[in-house]
């Protein structure tokens, strides 16, 4: 993990295209040809994803409760796609955020698309967690998704055992840096399709083939803002985690 580099996103100029845009990573003309994925999934792909079966629950025993094993989950994304809010749907605790309010200084460079009513920003990471049983707790980091602040993933991604992509599907190419890094890291990710306004610009097999990620990840709808659908994207990433582990535990 500590090798991994930090996405790669350089700083276009005031009023020019989005820094981490199609158009800045392929060279093209802003608003000609159709969606355009990235390049090709991985040479090597492991195996189409299958959810585990034989996850079994811990039976009471009658000795003391030990308590939960801590699992530490990123939620991560391109600017203004859901992330905050995804934390904050789920925490039960308060979470903590570094929100800023935006200003004219960000024009042209942070962009959250013309639906958005988004008036805040995260300036470093959102924090929350989640017990999922008596045996398992997640704590959830989330990740900034302006350019500039691109060197502190590897920090927040020491020592997670997953992460949720969090995606527009009306920007797809805002979450590229996000799959690319997850890809180099070798950590199991989920790409999670946030329904604005409950609805999604393209089907979800356009959005796999736009990202070009294999059948080994899961890709999924939800909505950030409902707790229920938060924590199905959530226990999708932690089966996820668990079938890795099996994976490497028999291999």
């Amino acid at each position: 993990m500590d090798s991994v580099r930090s996405p790669e996103w350089p700083v276009a100029p005031l009023g020019g295209v989005a820094a981490n845009s199609a158009a800045a990573r392929y060279g093209m003309s802003p608003g000609t040809g159709p969606i355009v994925g990235r390049a090709s999934p991985p040479a090597t792909a492991p195996p189409p994803y299958r959810p585990s079966s034989d996850a079994g629950s811990i039976s009471p025993t009658g000795k003391p409760a030990a308590p939960p094993i801590p699992v530490k989950i990123l939620v991560a994304g391109g600017f203004g796609v859901g992330k905050t809010t995804t934390v904050g749907a789920i925490s039960e605790i308060a979470p903590l955020t570094t929100e800023a309010e935006m200003t004219t200084a960000g024009i042209g460079v942070d962009d959250p698309g013309a639906r958005s009513t988004k008036t805040t920003t995260t300036v470093a990471m959102d924090f929350g967690c989640v017990t999922i049983d008596r045996s398992l707790k997640l704590y959830l980091f989330g990740t900034p998704g302006q350019t500039r602040f691109g060197f502190m993933w590897d920090d927040l991604a020491r020592g997670a055992l997953g992460a949720l992509v969090v995606v527009d599907s009306a920007r797809l190419d805002d979450c590229f840096p996000a799959i690319d890094f997850f890809e180099r890291a070798g950590l199991p990710f989920v790409v999670g399709v946030n329904a604005f306004d409950g609805r999604l610009a393209l089907e979800l097999g356009e959005i796999r083939w736009a990202l070009a990620i294999g059948d080994h990840v899961p890709l999924v709808q939800f909505d950030a803002r409902d707790r229920l659908s938060v924590r199905d994207a959530l226990l999708v990433v932690l089966d996820r985690a668990l079938d890795r582990a099996t994976r490497d535990r028999r291999a």
